[in-house]
């Protein structure tokens, strides 16, 4: 109660100033319960993260601080980057690459699709406002996938002062992530023709053997390793969940890595990231700076994958609906959904799903990868 006298003692002293910062944050947090309630924008993490962010920005909370149990959360699950790798597990449980392995060439379109990583890693650093691991940690953004920019960035903002830009990325990834549906539609529409968005794309059921399942994350796991040898914990954990549901012999602890430890960690995370929202350090022009370069990094994975497909079909004989190309980033299965009901709208009768959600499982593959290459990339300066 004391904390809001000083406002009315002193409106403008310093004291004050937070309160009405700590009261924007409730507005936000509040905002972010809307759209998990209303609109059921990814509520498994969304609701946590406004609640944690009201949390943490009551003046005096005992959720923040050496002995805060948010605090505690933070230090265990995201400064040592458990909960991320944790998570990995059940994204890993979650996804069929049977889509993928009919048709490996789709691997290619998911690599296309990272170009906005290091595009937004030029812009962020040649900003002047970042220095190289702050501009390396928000380009991971246009991974469209969290867990990642919470490994990396983790592992390159080490000072207090480095530590202030966390929350703005981890809150800028997960809230694109949650509008990829928002964002994609109008760039893919801007850089396609309606003749490219009508090309059918017939899709025939190939069977892929077990021995080929199994073997797929064991090989993806060694390759990425000699590529990227920063990215092996990531790739690591995703392809061991993967395993598990592969394997034939884990079929209960597949769907424990799916359900219940996917939300158990989802949840703990989102309530978790709110100990990097307290207003001092997240109402800042480098927040809403790194909000707008996360958005750059968005539209150009987007941009990039759809420009190649547009480039692929210039050499092959058999067209690919260009729009394809767009579900190359991580957020899995978001963007394939998006570019399947893209497809629909266009024409009734074309499906895009089965194509889209192979080159949206290469993207999952390749963002981790993408974030291991910048963190090696970047690291030798630490």
């Amino acid at each position: 109660m004391d904390a809001f006298l000083a406002i009315f003692e002193n409106p403008t002293s310093a004291e004050a100033i937070l309160i009405y910062k700590q009261i924007v944050m409730w507005v936000i947090g509040g905002l972010l319960i809307y759209l998990a309630i209303k609109k059921d924008m990814e509520p498994t993490l969304l609701l946590p993260m406004g609640f944690g962010a009201i949390l943490v920005n009551i003046p005096g909370s005992g959720v923040i601080g050496p002995e805060g149990a948010i605090t505690i959360l933070s230090n265990f699950g995201i400064a040592t980057e458990l909960f991320p790798l944790l998570l990995f597990i059940g994204i890993g449980a979650m996804i069929d690459f049977g889509p993928l392995l009919a048709n490996p060439k789709l691997m290619i379109f998911g690599a296309a699709a990272q170009f906005g990583i290091f595009f937004t890693f030029g812009a962020a650093a040649l900003s002047g406002r970042f220095d190289i691991f702050e501009a390396a940690s928000i380009s991971i953004i246009g991974a469209a996938d969290g867990p990642t920019s919470i490994f990396v960035g983790s592992e390159l903002l080490k000072t207090p002062e480095q530590q202030k830009v966390l929350g703005g990325i981890i809150v800028a990834a997960y809230s694109y992530m949650a509008l990829v549906p928002i964002i994609q539609p109008p760039v893919i529409r801007l850089i396609t023709t309606k003749k490219e968005r009508l090309i059918r794309m017939p899709f025939v059921q190939k069977e892929v053997s077990k021995t080929t399942r199994i073997l797929f994350p064991i090989v993806i796991t060694i390759i990425a390793g000699v590529v990227s040898p920063e990215s092996v914990a990531l790739i690591g954990f995703l392809m061991f969940g993967n395993l598990i549901r592969e394997c034939g012999v884990l079929d209960s602890l597949s769907e424990t890595a799916q359900k219940v430890l996917a939300n158990l960690i989802t949840l703990l995370l989102g309530i978790t990231i709110a100990s990097k929202m307290q207003a001092a350090d997240f109402l800042t022009i480098n927040t809403l700076v790194i909000m707008g370069l996360g958005l750059v990094a968005f539209i150009f994975d987007t941009v990039g994958g759809v420009m190649f497909a547009k480039l692929y079909n210039l050499f092959a004989k058999e067209k690919i609906n260009p729009m394809i190309g767009a579900a190359g980033i991580s957020a899995f299965p978001m963007s394939a959904r998006v570019i399947h009901k893209m497809g629909l709208k266009e024409d009734p009768q074309n499906f895009l799903l089965m194509h889209a959600i192979g080159i949206n499982v290469s993207g999952q593959i390749a963002s981790v990868i993408a974030g291991g290459l910048i963190l090696s990339l970047v690291s030798q300066y630490l």
